[in-house]
């Protein structure tokens, strides 16, 4: 974790980029208070298509046929 303070984040904020860009964890502060904290935004999934499964998946004819281990509940 790196900490630094505001007045100096100035000076250094592409490196503080840099470093939690890479993963860091990166906090600046006023009077040793931690005020923000440094990020990376993630990639935003894709959104799901309609029908992007076709094909992948088949089930059987008897697909909801009761199964062998149920027969003595039904």
């Amino acid at each position: 974790m790196t900490q630094v303070d505001i007045e100096q984040a100035g000076n250094r904020f592409l490196e503080l980029i840099e470093l939690a860009l890479s993963g860091e964890e990166v906090i600046i502060s006023r009077d040793r208070r931690p005020l923000v904290k440094l990020a990376p935004i993630r990639a935003q999934r894709q959104p799901r298509r309609f029908g992007s499964a076709r094909g992948l998946i088949t089930m059987t004819e008897d697909f909801d046929k009761p199964l062998e281990d149920f027969r003595e509940y039904m």
